[in-house]
């Protein structure tokens, strides 16, 4: 009862019930078993495509942690990341993401497929001197080209003290890798570390794309983004695009690489090897942007 009164935002008071027994055992459970998943070999990886409007190709994928649990089957991310950020076990899981994207995307580009990007995400948590040290072993043990990873930093990277997080970044760019920002606009110091940070990538945040049409500031926001980001000479990534409203704006007004369900929802790997063909998207692409109707109509003459 106390940590349910605390996780409500302490000054408050609430009842004990068999409920938060009931929760607490299967938290207790959950924990445990995550501590075992790494060597269990339970965790796996799906990729969402980021995909050119202009070439109809995947330039890049961000890498997602799935953990296919024995009993629970796939537990969704929220369910066990902040758990992991809780318990300190967000290094491991980071590390074995880090390390599992970039053997497989080695993997598949040894297989011919032209792949560029594989961008893994970064919590605020693992990003430490031991975290660089661990980027530059897995480059140097996978053989995976630095400029082929991206790491996306959330914008909480920015909380920490700026000297050392400006310190680290700069220590990761000497290894060659690319940097991105992953949620911009959604914190509260993001014009102060911009400039300031050595950025390559930007991810317009999904909040603002699902919301353009409802909210004047948030359309607003997205264009002034894109047009920042490209002032900046920073490659931008638009994610979470659903809707063919979404990416008609987001092309309109600049921004060229989609990532979302529009295209595709996360796949396993197996799975992505098949979008990977040169063009795959290039008909859909046709198809949103009506230049398909138009070439029938030509065709019909």
């Amino acid at each position: 009862a106390m940590y349910r009164a605390k996780a409500q935002g302490k000054n408050s008071y609430v009842y004990y019930d068999a409920d938060m027994h009931a929760a607490g055992m299967e938290r207790l459970k959950l924990e445990g078993d995550l501590r075992k998943a790494i060597a269990r070999d339970e965790l796996v990886l799906h990729y969402q495509p980021q995909v050119d409007t202009v070439t109809g190709d995947i330039v890049g994928v961000e890498a997602l942690l799935r953990w296919q649990h024995p009993e629970h089957g796939l537990v969704p991310p929220f369910k066990f990341i902040s758990l992991a950020e809780e318990i300190g076990l967000i290094a491991d899981l980071g590390n074995w993401t880090l390390r599992e994207a970039c053997r497989q995307l080695v993997e598949l580009q040894e297989q011919g497929h032209m792949l560029a990007k594989m961008a893994v995400n970064v919590s605020p948590l693992q990003f430490n001197d031991d975290f660089i040290h661990e980027v530059s072993e897995v480059l140097y043990d996978t053989g995976i080209r630095p400029s082929s990873l991206v790491l996306e930093m959330t914008e909480g990277i920015a909380m920490d003290n700026t000297q050392d997080v400006i310190r680290g970044l700069k220590n990761l760019k000497a290894l060659g890798v690319s940097l991105s920002i992953d949620d911009f606009g959604t914190g509260y110091s993001s014009l102060s570390y911009l400039s300031r940070f050595p950025l390559d990538d930007l991810k317009i945040d999904r909040s603002f794309v699902i919301d353009f049409d409802k909210s004047e500031a948030d359309a607003s926001l997205v264009t002034a983004i894109i047009a920042m980001g490209k002032s900046m000479n920073l490659q931008l990534v638009a994610e979470g695009v659903e809707t063919k409203a979404q990416y008609d704006f987001l092309t309109r007004n600049g921004a060229s690489v989609i990532q979302g369900y529009l295209f595709s929802k996360p796949l396993p790997i197996d799975e992505l090897r098949e979008l990977l063909k040169p063009g795959y998207f290039t008909q859909q692409i046709n198809e949103l942007s009506g230049q398909g109707l138009r070439a029938l109509k030509t065709d019909t003459r």
